[in-house]
């Protein structure tokens, strides 16, 4: 989209604040999300804002970035989220809308932070909801949701970011979704530099992302185990914060697992060397993901993949075209596929081939195009000519 979207009531491009649920100090799919697309649509003159909960403001460099509430740790969908639930957060808010005047506020993931939520009903502004998340917090899971409809209906434009996040939100919140994924710098991974102290005649076999259960590292673990006995000179990275759970020592305890490298929490950079690093990715994840940012970086980074054949991966990945998909809790598949790659490397060209292909439709360009058409055209339907935003009641604030 190369002509701005303009404000009706100031004639400049729109001015745009992205609201995120989730403390934008820490590591997570989300907070990157916002961050490079705030950057894309700076890139292209609009003035944009980030509002989120923060734990450590000194690591964040962004000048158009605006602290709300120290987050806490909550479960959510077989992981750990931080999000913010305060209380005492109402007048900030509205002093803070006020301040900025919006023409379009983004919340990324609407009802998972009281942050989020109580923007959202005190906003006057177009609003615009992007549904990150496959299962959700326990709300879901426990018939809660209609808490939610109040504010659901403040919703103007509605985003999921794949099919399967679609499915699972339209399940408690019906309506007319837009499905634009999350984006990804290709150029950032395909341009990585290798590290050289992993090139010394060993396979790499490379896992990437937080040391929650549902990433599967205990069945990676033990295909490992069995690809050792045929290939003493693979290794095996991990690279992602936390620490192995009980299974996954006792694996490597019994079967006297070596080579086995655990790096924990890398910057970007290191992250896309150890793509570039790698000969093989794998992603053994048992479920709950709506969408495979980490599959699509692999890619980017020319490195062919084993995933697991669940909702979210699969609608990314074409199993024999762009990677291989196995059955998820199958170490026995695992290893069958990882050892494909390893032997047949006309396989492993196509493969690399086209990935890189297909991640040039998650470059953040494209990304940024369709979201703006989803602002522009909420912009047309719900704003008059003298300026006044269409919406509803407000409903309960969260807060005091």
């Amino acid at each position: 989209m190369n002509r701005h979207i303009l404000s009706t009531t100031t004639k400049s491009p729109i001015k745009i604040g992205l609201v995120s649920a989730y403390d934008h100090s820490a590591h997570g799919g989300v907070k990157d999300h916002v961050q490079n697309l705030a950057s894309e649509l700076r890139s292209r003159d609009y003035p944009v804002k980030i509002i989120a909960p923060c734990s450590k403001t000194d690591l964040i460099d962004d000048s158009d970035f605006i602290p709300f509430d120290r987050p806490i740790i909550i479960p959510s969908g077989g992981n750990w989220a931080r999000v913010s639930v305060s209380l005492w957060n109402r007048r900030r808010i509205q002093a803070m809308l006020n301040n900025e005047n919006f023409d379009v506020l983004h919340f990324h993931e609407p009802f998972a932070g009281s942050l989020t939520v109580n923007t959202l009903a005190l906003s006057n502004s177009v609003n615009v909801g992007t549904f990150h998340t496959f299962g959700g917090h326990k709300v879901y899971s426990m018939g809660l949701s209609w808490i939610g409809n109040p504010y659901f209906k403040r919703l103007h434009g509605k985003i999921a970011v794949s099919k399967p996040a679609k499915d699972f939100i339209s399940q408690h919140y019906p309506g007319k979704y837009d499905i634009i994924p999350n984006g990804v710098n290709v150029e950032f991974y395909s341009n990585a530099v290798p590290l050289d102290q992993f090139n010394d005649g060993y396979i790499n076999l490379l896992w990437v992302g937080a040391l929650a259960k549902r990433k599967g590292l205990k069945y990676l673990l033990e295909a490992y185990g069995t690809l050792k006995w045929d290939y003493p000179k693979l290794r095996l990275i991990v690279v992602g914060p936390g620490e192995p759970d009980g299974d996954c020592y006792r694996i490597m305890s019994e079967r006297n697992l070596q080579d086995i490298i655990f790096v924990g929490s890398v910057l970007d950079e290191t992250k896309a060397s150890f793509y570039k690093t790698a000969d093989i990715y794998c992603s053994p994840a048992t479920g709950n993901e709506s969408f495979g940012i980490v599959l699509i970086e692999a890619m980017a980074a020319g490195t062919p993949l084993v995933a697991t054949n669940i909702e979210g991966y699969s609608s990314v990945i074409t199993n024999e075209k762009n990677g291989l998909l196995v059955p998820p809790k199958n170490p026995e598949a695992i290893a069958k596929a990882i050892a494909r790659i390893i032997e047949d490397k006309k396989l492993t060209k196509k493969l690399i081939a086209t990935g890189k292909n297909d991640v040039k439709q998650y470059k953040w360009t494209t990304v940024a195009d369709q979201v703006l058409k989803v602002y522009e055209n909420q912009l047309k339907l719900n704003v008059t000519k003298t300026g006044k935003v269409k919406t509803t009641s407000q409903p309960m604030i969260w807060s005091i």
